[in-house]
């Protein structure tokens, strides 16, 4: 069984031969993989489909006897066989519906510290994939293996790669582990690519400073805090709660309910944005609080009417009201009324930008907030998000 986390995925390898822990462990590439079945789930759409697979949310490996290695590897090792399967198979599991991983091609994500650099990378990359990933015409799977600081563990998910045929992304800090990978690759005949390396050499050749060369580490220091400040914050002032510390914001969402205010304004908290949401809602006045604070951090959300009632409509459903059942907030007209009240209040004060929310991600929207927010609180001549390290 392999566990993930929302920080990151620790995965159990089949491993069927032992391979030294020495930067000379042998190359030798592994019997060819048996062939794979693929079993469609009827219980998941095309979409959830598609991001279970490159999510893994919850896998199950079956399949021949492994070995441990170490004790205590970050890399777990565990032995399971079913005996009414004899191949090898990588399961998927969202809400109890299984989903099979054997079909389609897959990318092995290697890194040394939390895998967060490799993994956002191959997602972004992904996202230009969506038209075939999302009908399986070409399936893929993605697999993280974080905290690899061994050449023996390594070796060992380069050997499975070179099995399943996989592509291997790597980002390693350290010189020698990822020439290790990529001579590993080119013997076994693996594409691989080093996430990492050519932008190190190319900073490093920039501030003529040679780099560290070890994993990324995450201090507990003053922004740490600040960031953990700021989303203590933001959970406080969840829907309008507590008005009277709208000025201690560093950014106020305004919108209809259902506008995406609360998940944008976690999202931006956890960069270390304090952030106040208040909700618009027909017949009932808004804090003054939110008139008397600086206009500039004030950001209005908007959507598209229609996308709004099918959201609410299905949030009504959720909350048990059948289709007999009616109610104002999920009734079109209604929810046209309270877009164009909002719209009027957004209007009377043209200071606050309007964001259209309609068919974009949080991360979108985030995107478009904060570039807002800093052109406006740096005097920027071109919009720019800017940090010192």
């Amino acid at each position: 069984m392999i566990a993930s986390s929302t920080s990151t995925f620790r995965f159990q390898l089949a491993v069927f031969h032992r391979i030294p822990k020495s930067p000379k462990a042998s190359y030798e590439p592994a019997s060819e993989p048996q062939p794979r079945k693929f079993r469609p789930s009827p219980q998941l759409n095309r979409w959830s489909r598609a991001r279970s697979l490159r999510s893994g949310r919850k896998f199950d490996r079956t399949g021949q006897h492994s070995q441990q290695l170490d004790p205590n590897p970050p890399l777990q090792l565990k032995e399971q066989v079913s005996p009414e399967q004899k191949d090898t198979t990588l399961t998927a599991s969202n809400g109890g519906a299984d989903v099979d991983l054997t079909a389609g091609k897959s990318i092995y994500m290697v890194s040394d510290g939390t895998g967060w650099t490799v993994e956002h990378s191959v997602g972004a990359a992904l996202g230009q994939f969506e038209h075939c990933l999302v009908d399986r015409n070409c399936a893929v799977n993605t697999h993280l293996f974080s905290g690899i600081d061994d050449v023996g563990q390594l070796m060992e998910i380069i050997k499975q790669a070179a099995k399943e045929g996989a592509l291997v992304v790597y980002t390693l800090a350290d010189p020698s582990m990822a020439e290790s990978a990529k001579q590993a690759c080119e013997i076994w005949g693996i594409p691989n690519i080093d996430m990492l390396g050519p932008i190190t050499q190319s900073i490093a050749s920039h501030l003529n400073v040679s780099p560290s060369g070890g994993p990324r580490r995450y201090p507990l220091t003053d922004e740490y805090f600040r960031r953990i400040e700021a989303i203590e914050f933001t959970i406080k002032q969840d829907d309008g709660a507590l008005p009277q510390n709208l000025h201690k914001a560093d950014i106020v969402l305004a919108g209809v309910s259902r506008t995406g205010k609360t998940p944008l304004s976690i999202y931006l908290s956890q960069k270390g944005y304090k952030v106040a949401n208040v909700p618009i809602v027909m017949g009932v006045p808004l804090p003054k609080a939110l008139f008397e604070i600086d206009p500039e951090k004030v950001f209005g959300l908007t959507i598209n009417p229609v996308v709004l009632h099918t959201i609410r409509r299905a949030r009504a459903k959720s909350l048990g009201f059948g289709d007999g059942v009616r109610s104002n907030y999920s009734e079109m007209d209604h929810v046209r009324e309270e877009l164009e009240f909002a719209r009027k209040i957004l209007a009377q004060n043209p200071v606050w930008p309007v964001i259209e929310v309609t068919g974009k991600a949080v991360e979108e929207t985030a995107a478009v907030v904060l570039r807002l927010y800093h052109d406006r609180k740096n005097k920027c001549s071109m919009p720019r998000i800017s940090k010192r390290y």
